[in-house]
Formats: structure tokens, C-alpha cells, sequence
């Protein structure tokens, strides 16, 4: 198979790192209506990249557009209008589907199949061989948790939910994908569950695996993403690294009580007293050395938070001023 840097493309620079995932000015829109003369925008000129070995969150609120990107990466639809390459090749070419998983949002499994039968069931749409398949469903099983003997003879319909988006995650690795596409994998997990399938993904980040997923836990997105995008009505607002859109300030805003106050003012500048003997203010240096300085003039400290947005106060940020530029 021809690699992406194979592929001829005009808007590449050949001294940059060539995205295995690429969309140019990409539009979906749906007729809509009994004589099909109704039209919905779905996704309007979206233009991204994403490189190879990455984490990639795609953000944004419901009808954002979100699953019909991904759709259109997968070659499920055909876009409007637009073009796109992943590893290489056009939107859709199905020389590229064996080097992709996909785990769905609501994932369909077959209630009466064990988990080890599932992944057998899925191996073979793979034409994999049952040699590598003997080798290969013991080692997802032992990644996505499920190893024991209990987990591998129970038929599916008697899994919890978070053992159900563990083998679906699993069959999603069967042919050992090189870009894995995951619609929602945290959508109704407990906070366990949401641990594990945190823990699989950065083990797939550790193996050098492309992973581009959508999620609304932006939480976890800011933890596990080297980059992200945010979609809102059907428009790419920005896309870039976490330092990137949130700024690499990794200044520190504190609060505390007691201490030494013209030592206080020297760690902050900008320090305000409240009434209540309270302080705080931004910290300028280094905080743990702060925080041994204030030790020693018997200050307690009462919060330590980084002084640049979150990830969610962020992306509120971006989709109300979205929402405020069509009303």
C-alpha cells in the first residue's frame, strides 16, 4: 500500500509531516422532504488535518455535525461537495478499509456470541488467518480487561454496558488498524468505565496508533488529545493543540491565608486582600517553590488552579459566540 506521502497533492508542503487524515473545503447536505426539496446543511466548508501516531478530539454539541464528518471519513456517505484523502487515497476507497477500525457509538453485537466468539465472528470479515486470529483475540481480551475466564464464556446479552464498549472496542482492533475511529466511546460509562476506556486509548497513543474520536467528555478529551477541533452547526470554528486554543500561560492562580505580606507580594504581584484575611492573585514562579516559601511563613494554601480556561469553558466560549453570530 502506497503511504500518504505517495500520494500526489498540491497543498502540501513536502518538509512537513504528511496527515494520514486530510479534508479540503468538505460540505454534506441533505434533501429533506416528500419531493426532496427541502435542504439541510449538515457540515459546511470543513478543512482539517491529521497527522500520523496523533490523538485527535473532535468536538461540538449535538447536530454539530460531528458523526456526519466522520461518517464521510469512513466512507459511509459521499460528500456534497469538497474532497478529502485518508492514508492516501480518496474518501471512500476501499483499498484503505482494512487499515481502519471503527468503534460506533451504539455498537451492534450479537447477543447470543461469546466475547471470544464476537471477535472470531469479526476476525474472519477480515479474512484473518485463525492461526494470528489465536494469538491476536487473547491479547485485545487482556487489553480492553475482559480476559478472564468468566468474561470470555459469557454470551454478550449478559454484559454490563462497559463490557459491551470493551469487546466492541476490541473488534474495533481486530485487524490491528493503523487510524482508529471512535464515535462517543465514553457515552454511558460509569466513572470506572470511563477510567478503563481512557486506559486503552492511551495504550493505543503508546503503540503509535492514529486515534480521531468524538466525545462530550471534555475532561477526558483534555487529558488524552495531542490536538482537537470544534464543530458547531455545521462549521469547523477552530482546531489546533490544547496550548494552542487555551494558551501556554501555565501561570497559577492561588488563594490562601496568613503568611508574610510583603513576601506574599513578591510571589504576587497583582495580590488582593478580602476582609476575611483571604489573599489571592496570580502566582509569578515557580509553584513549588511558592508553596515552600510559604510553608515557611506559616501561610496555608487554600486553591492552586491553572490561570488559562478549560477545555469546557473554552468550548462554551466558542459555541456561544457561534450560536450569537446566526441569531
Amino acid at each position: 500500500m502506497k503511504s500518504v506521502a505517495d500520494a500526489p497533492s498540491t497543498e502540501l508542503n513536502s518538509q512537513e509531516p504528511q496527515p494520514v487524515i486530510l479534508t479540503s473545503e468538505l460540505r454534506k447536505v441533505y434533501r429533506t422532504g416528500f419531493w426532496l426539496n427541502q435542504k439541510v446543511v449538515s457540515l459546511k466548508s470543513c478543512s482539517l488535518r491529521v497527522y500520523r501516531g496523533e490523538t485527535f478530539g473532535l468536538l461540538g454539541p449535538n447536530g454539530a455535525g460531528k458523526t456526519t464528518l466522520l461518517k464521510l471519513l469512513l466512507g459511509i456517505i459521499r460528500p456534497t461537495s469538497g474532497r478529502g484523502l485518508l492514508l492516501g487515497k480518496p474518501l471512500g476507497n476501499g483499498s484503505v478499509k482494512h487499515h481502519i477500525g471503527y468503534l460506533s457509538e451504539n455498537p451492534y453485537l450479537y447477543d447470543y456470541l461469546t466475547g471470544w466468539e464476537f471477535l472470531q465472528f469479526a476476525a474472519g470479515l477480515f479474512e484473518i488467518p485463525r492461526s494470528v486470529q489465536r494469538q491476536r483475540i487473547p491479547q485485545l481480551l487482556e487489553l480492553v480487561g475482559l480476559s478472564s475466564q468468566d468474561a470470555r464464556k459469557k454470551i454478550l446479552r449478559r454484559y454490563s454496558k462497559g463490557m459491551l464498549q470493551r469487546v466492541a472496542m476490541a473488534q474495533a482492533l481486530i485487524n490491528d488498524p493503523d487510524i482508529v475511529f471512535l464515535d462517543e466511546p465514553m457515552s454511558g460509562l460509569d466513572p470506572v468505565g470511563r477510567f478503563q476506556m481512557r486506559e486503552i486509548i492511551l495504550s493505543l497513543k503508546e503503540q503509535g496508533k492514529t486515534i480521531f474520536f468524538n466525545s462530550h467528555i471534555l475532561s477526558e478529551v483534555e487529558q488524552i488529545c495531542d490536538r482537537v477541533a470544534i464543530l458547531a452547526k455545521g462549521d469547523l470554528v477552530c482546531s489546533g493543540s490544547i496550548n494552542e486554543l487555551l494558551g501556554k500561560n501555565n501561570a497559577y492562580f492561588v488563594k490562601g491565608t496568613g503568611g508574610d505580606w510583603e513576601v506574599l507580594q513578591k510571589w504576587i504581584p497583582s495580590i488582593q486582600f478580602a476582609p476575611d484575611g483571604c489573599w489571592q492573585g496570580k502566582l509569578d514562579g515557580e509553584p513549588y517553590d511558592f508553596l515552600a516559601s510559604l510553608h515557611l511563613m506559616g501561610g496555608q494554601i487554600m486553591t492552586m488552579n491553572l490561570s488559562r480556561p478549560s477545555l469546557e469553558e473554552f468550548f462554551i466560549q466558542q459555541v456561544e459566540k457561534t450560536q450569537k453570530s446566526f441569531q
